[in-house]
């Protein structure tokens, strides 16, 4: 499931819907979510336990784009779901973002003080990760991954010495996601696109987080939510490989890509490259020359168009196998020339199916926490 903006208030309605469908019709098990893996663990704590506080757990998942009531109001379903079935039929919340990983910090920190406190302190060096962007601690000798290594080593030898189970497996699982955070920190941006670049290597790694979640339980059938860039069947931005080219090379036509589109309206995200500028109310109307004005045209309202299906608008329709521009706006967006966002994509190519949205209106932010 895509989006064509992080800050759509009925994306997040639609999924809602969706997610319950799947879960309740048709036996899905898992949200995987273009979130924290660190902090998602927390998550998914409360959504399969009860454990916490679904407001401060969900401000916690890396991004402001998640901070919403509306995401709150889809976790509080997930529990409501859950919470009268056994184990083994409750639906999971996973991220699948290594990105931002304090809590894996600190769970890995609080690991080692506690089997090997003469080690404890060589966790200082990797206190970066906790906030560190993909790219942002460009560094060709890759020092901080390589310490990220060792200490992914060193709780796996003291994992394996106390024993088998949650309690092992828990900080082990924490030292892997500083690795692949370290890795991205340290890859350039300027790198070529490719499978060296770090925005490849970032959907590389939220790719191998569903296809885990798929091998350790064969039989589970997994939700996931990201941008429409990133889940798309091709490539995106300057031919980085999406993470659903990789899940439709592994999963074949198990693999379903729907894209969330919208005519006009307005929505959320922040302008310019300050992270930490609160997000703005931005506007665009339909336009004339991108994929979504030409869906305006076509029906009137909201609607949902399944390429897949033979005699579907893919077959009747021939410009949706010819190139188009769609428009793609990020968590952060240029501050006057955002309007002319737009990727390129062949519609019947990258996704399965389409969504869209006649008009957006802004998702609801949830109110600042209190100190």
């Amino acid at each position: 499931m895509g989006e064509s903006t992080h800050g759509t208030g009925e994306f997040f309605g639609l999924k809602h819907r969706i997610v319950e469908f799947l879960v309740r019709e048709e036996g899905f098990t898992t949200l995987a979510m273009e979130a924290s893996q660190s902090a998602a663990r927390a998550l998914d704590a409360y959504v399969r336990y009860g454990t916490g506080a679904p407001e401060r757990l969900v401000a916690r998942l890396g991004f402001w784009t998640w901070r919403t009531l509306e995401m709150v109001d889809l976790v509080e379903w997930l529990r409501a779901h859950n919470r009268d079935l056994p184990e083994e039929r409750r639906v999971r919340f996973v991220g699948t973002d290594p990105q931002l990983c304090g809590d894996s910090v600190e769970a890995v920190t609080a690991f080692l003080r506690r089997t090997a406190p003469d080690q404890a302190g060589r966790m200082g060096a990797l206190d970066v990760l906790a906030r560190a962007r993909p790219g942002s601690l460009p560094d060709p000798e890759r020092a901080l991954m390589r310490r990220a290594e060792e200490i992914a080593r060193l709780v796996a030898d003291h994992a394996g010495r106390s024993g088998t189970g949650d309690d092992a497996d828990e900080p082990l699982e924490h030292a892997r996601i500083l690795v692949r955070a370290a890795d991205l920190v340290t890859r350039p941006f300027g790198a070529s696109a490719g499978e060296d670049g770090v925005y490849a290597a970032r959907d590389r790694y939220m790719a191998e987080a569903v296809a885990r979640l798929v091998d350790d339980a064969p039989e589970a059938r997994i939700m996931v939510w990201a941008d429409n860039g990133h889940i798309a069947k091709g490539t995106y931005g300057d031919q980085v490989p999406a993470l659903g080219s990789r899940l439709r090379e592994r999963y074949g036509n198990a693999y379903y890509a729907l894209a969330l589109l919208f005519g006009k309206g307005s929505f959320l995200a922040r302008r310019g490259n300050d992270l930490q500028r609160p997000p703005a109310r931005h506007r665009i109307g339909t336009g004339l020359r991108s994929l979504e004005a030409r869906l305006t045209h076509a029906v009137p309202g909201d609607y949902y168009a399944d390429l897949r299906t033979a005699g579907s608008p893919a077959d009747a329709a021939p410009w949706l196998h010819a190139p188009h521009a769609q428009r793609s706006f990020g968590a952060n967006v240029q501050r006057f020339l955002y309007r002319l966002n737009t990727a390129p994509l062949v519609p019947a190519e990258d996704y399965d199916g389409i969504a869209f949205v006649a008009r957006s209106t802004c998702s609801h932010l949830l109110p600042p926490a209190e100190d």
